[in-house]
């Protein structure tokens, strides 16, 4: 429910502050007023249009039980606010909130019904409506529909898969064989991690050896004078451990430099280059030896994800044709049950489409391929007419009707409902109808309605007038005394008669 509404700068609206009461609240006034132009800033505010936004505008409402968010704390009483200076703001409890969230949270809860809008017949609407009203009694229905969308969720996922696999079939050789062809190119090499630096160290050995060889020889000649050189320390008492132990390493070097120079004479030297080689052409197309073994565990896998693609599609189209088949079962169970509730709803329309003088309304169901909702597509028709042929009249009356007949029977429903000029265009009987429609609506809903009609005006909870003189717009609440005066203009004109005063004196008791 919208308790309170303040907007400031609003076209001629200067200011405007207003405190709304529960039921049928009802908006008069000669045209061009800005009758309108209200209902624009309080759409707004949650999120249906920017136009008509106010330079602020600010409408505290009673949180529906239901409504929570886990973005935001949300209290029983809350206040939604836009700000407009080059863009339109909005916040929630004084927190920013996007229009998208804003909308997506007050959907449920906030009507608007237009008699310049002809949407609420598309086949996915008419659908959701009756979704709703059997979910609502039928856990049944609730269980098997949630089913459904799980399932053909996972199965559209996997048909997306098969059609990948399928766009990719022409490709798949070409990708094989290029696979194949960086495994083995790796794989002839062989490359071993580590393996380059000692092939460098024997590069280097090599191209020293005989410079090696030679200084070896000449410095073999010390062992000869080691006996004398540990002689002379003997003969000075000093301690010669020390010229020992060099001597010793040195022993020890030198036999190790000739193990190597007789192991690098079995070395080919062509052999070690052609190596170097090899293992710097991977370096130079992978970035390393490491990197090119990764690139190599990567192709094989791609190499076995593309043997094992003909397997994998083959079981795609075992399972999507077994699950097509499980669907098909499972939306026609939804079907059956959505048609058996169509003819319960049509009944309980009948009564509402008689008192607002038109004919039954029928469902027509066809069947469509397999979509989120199962293999319905709905149309209504009423009498011989489908919805699209409607008048603007005949067209809102039914989507009163439809409301009136998916209310709550506990009449516990919260929620708004906004009604711009929806008994426009019709004849005097049927405004009577439309008004009393209208009045059993409110004890469901909070409604707030625009109407140039007399029937509808006098039902009102509340009766709001807007007037506009020279520039200015404003409104105000009016007293009883001020309805009857107002429904009177509305009847006979600007200097109504006695005659349309009675009358609406008589409009206002009944």
């Amino acid at each position: 429910m919208i308790e309170r509404l303040y907007l400031r700068e609003l076209l001629a609206f200067d200011e405007v502050e207003l405190e709304f009461e529960k039921g049928l609240v009802v908006f008069t006034g000669p045209s061009g007023a800005g009758k309108s132009v209200l209902i624009s800033a309080i759409l707004s505010t949650f999120g249906y249009t920017t136009q008509g936004a106010a330079s602020v505008c600010e409408v505290g409402i009673c949180k529906p039980q239901k409504l929570e968010h886990e973005a935001y704390e949300l209290e029983d009483e809350l206040t939604i606010k836009t700000v407009k200076k080059e863009n339109l703001r909005y916040f929630i409890e004084g927190q920013n909130i996007s229009k998208k969230t804003l909308q997506e949270m007050f959907t449920p809860y906030v009507n608007y019904l237009s008699v310049r809008d002809r949407g609420g017949f598309e086949s996915e609407m008419l659908l959701g409506m009756l979704d709703t009203q059997l979910a609502s009694k039928d856990k049944t229905f609730k269980q098997l529909l949630k089913e459904y969308q799980k399932r053909y969720h996972n199965y559209k996922q996997k048909a997306l898969q098969l059609s990948k696999i399928k766009e990719e079939e022409s490709k798949l050789a070409e990708l094989i064989e290029f696979a194949t062809y960086e495994i083995e190119k790796i794989a002839a090499i062989n490359p071993l991690a580590g393996e380059e630096e000692e092939l460098l160290k024997i590069k280097q050995y090599l191209s020293r050896m005989d410079k090696i060889k030679e200084a070896l020889s000449g410095a073999m000649g010390i062992f000869a004078l080691e006996h004398s050189i540990e002689e002379v320390y003997r003969l000075l008492d000093k301690d010669a451990s020390f010229f020992g132990d060099a001597m010793n390493q040195l022993r020890a070097d030198f036999e190790e430099t000739e193990t190597l120079a007789d192991e690098l004479d079995e070395v080919n030297v062509e052999e070690v280059l052609d190596r170097l080689s090899n293992l710097t052409s991977l370096k130079n197309r992978y970035g390393s030896i490491e990197e090119a073994l990764l690139y190599k565990e990567e192709k094989v896998k791609e190499l076995l994800a593309y043997q094992n693609s003909e397997k994998d599609k083959s079981m795609l189209e075992s399972f999507l044709a077994l699950e097509f088949s499980e669907l098909t079962i499972l939306a026609s169970k939804l079907s059956q049950m959505r048609e058996q509730e169509a003819l319960v709803l049509e009944e309980r329309l009948e009564v509402y489409l008689r008192t607002l003088k038109l004919p039954a309304l029928r469902f027509v169901f066809s069947a469509v391929d397999l979509e989120a909702k199962g293999k319905d597509s709905v149309d209504a028709q009423l009498g011989t007419s489908k919805t699209a042929t409607l008048s603007g009249g005949e067209f809102n009356r039914v989507r009163l009707a439809l409301l009136a007949s998916t209310m709550s029977e506990d009449k516990t429903s919260e929620g708004v409902l906004i009604l711009d000029e929806i008994d426009a265009n019709v004849s005097g009987d049927e405004s009577i109808a439309i008004a009393e429609m209208i009045q059993q609506l409110s004890q469901v809903y909070q409604i707030f309605a625009i109407s140039h009609q007399p029937h509808l005006t006098a039902k009102a909870q509340q009766h709001l007038i807007v007037t506009k003189t020279e520039e200015h717009s404003r409104v105000e609440v009016l007293d009883n005394a001020g309805r009857i005066t107002e429904i009177a203009r509305i009847i006979a004109g600007e200097n109504p008669t006695n005659e349309a005063l009675e009358f609406a004196k008589k409009l206002r008791t009944l």
